[in-house]
């Protein structure tokens, strides 16, 4: 080997891949020679032996970042429409460590390849949708549309988790298709009425405004260290766990109705829930997961000061005043108030949509008689 290097430092390309010809031919079961030897074919202008030599040592090490680097780069010359695949493998094996310098340009290379890649993927199936006029209405054009990020890997997929309670057969959806929850509209229309609603109960002496977490602080939950307690993110409840907030519902009567017209889950210590959160200005809440999926979650928008945005799973929106949504919070997701104001909205649960009402009741059975053992209480 040594040998070798001696010759590419002296410029003479034909002694060095004699030498590691001759060292493959005597020791192929050295990845070192494999991986040298692929770099002198490459560098003599044979890039499909210099490709052969590298399968060989992938062999032995099929993760070996620089191997794969240097393969996908082989591949985008030999004009192989594998290529920019071969560039999206060999970034997954990217380490977060510093990389030497003389790597930089492969890499940023290899990333642009892999983004016009995705996007070239992606544009083909939109251009092959609208060559068959597939006739799409938007929610579905979504979905087919996810499916394509999904495959060019720009998206990856979420699963519910929830940390509690999980229903199996649910389906799982980041953002839930509004069709499903024709109720929305009222609670948009209603968006100025609950909005004064709010600043009554908001200004009342006799309201309960509350830290929104609040966890022992011997219970092993880091995520919520600078939340816990802290009234950076507040909550007016209007509905905990099954009652009423008598002081807040009370200052809130055309919302309660509005709520009273809602499937909710009423279980007992556990739901039904609804209230007003308030994040304060720059203030984040971190990633997590709900504890429940057979429960969805409504948002209605009711003071967004500016860039406050909500990310549950892969997809990212930005509140709008009046703009609900409903969403399983047992799918990762996390929000951040941007501005220098406060920002508020309605949160409460509605039942998934999939459940029977004997499920529902089943579920309310199972649920109230576990709660407190697990520790969801």
């Amino acid at each position: 080997m040594a040998a070798a290097d001696r010759a590419l430092a002296a410029r003479d390309l034909a002694q060095a891949r004699a030498i590691l010809e001759a060292g493959v031919a005597s020791d192929p079961q050295d990845p070192a020679y494999w991986q040298r030897l692929a770099t002198v074919r490459h560098l003599g202008n044979a890039p499909g032996q210099a490709l052969a030599a590298l399968d060989r040592a992938l062999e032995f090490d099929p993760l070996d970042f620089v191997n794969l680097l240097m393969r996908a780069r082989i591949l985008e010359q030999l004009k192989h429409p594998g290529a920019g695949e071969a560039y999206g493998n060999a970034l997954a094996q990217r380490r977060p460590d510093p990389v030497p310098p003389s790597l930089v340009p492969a890499i940023e290379r290899a990333q642009a390849a892999w983004a016009d890649h995705q996007r070239a993927l992606e544009h083909r199936v939109a251009a092959a949708l609208e060559a068959k006029a597939v006739d799409l209405t938007p929610a579905e054009r979504s979905r087919i549309e996810r499916l394509a990020s999904n495959v060019s890997r720009r998206t990856r997929i979420y699963h519910s988790e929830a940390s509690h309670f999980h229903y199996p057969g649910l389906r799982e959806r980041e953002f839930h298709d509004r069709a499903a929850f024709p109720w929305l509209e009222q609670a948009e229309a209603l968006t100025t009425t609950i909005t004064q609603e709010l600043e009554a109960v908001a200004s009342a002496p006799e309201a309960e405004l509350v830290p929104y977490v609040q966890y022992a602080s011997s219970e092993p939950l880091a995520q919520w260290r600078a939340l816990n307690h802290n009234r950076d993110w507040t909550a007016i409840h209007l509905l905990q766990r099954g009652a009423a907030i008598a002081p807040n519902a009370a200052l809130c009567p055309q919302t309660m109705a509005f709520l009273g017209q809602m499937e909710q889950p009423w279980i007992p210590g556990c739901g039904a829930n609804a209230m007003f959160s308030m994040l304060a200005p720059q203030t984040a809440i971190p990633s997590h997961c709900g504890v429940a999926n057979f429960r969805l979650v409504c948002h209605v928008p009711l003071i967004i000061p500016g860039k406050c945005w909500f990310r549950v799973g892969e997809q990212v929106r930005d509140w709008q005043s009046g703009q609900a949504w409903v969403f399983d919070d047992t799918i990762e997701h996390e929000a951040v108030n941007e501005t220098d104001q406060l920002r508020v909205i309605m949160i409460f649960d509605v039942w998934h949509p999939d459940l029977s009402p004997a499920e529902r009741a089943a579920i309310a059975v199972a649920v109230e008689a576990s709660a407190l053992a697990v520790g969801a209480l």
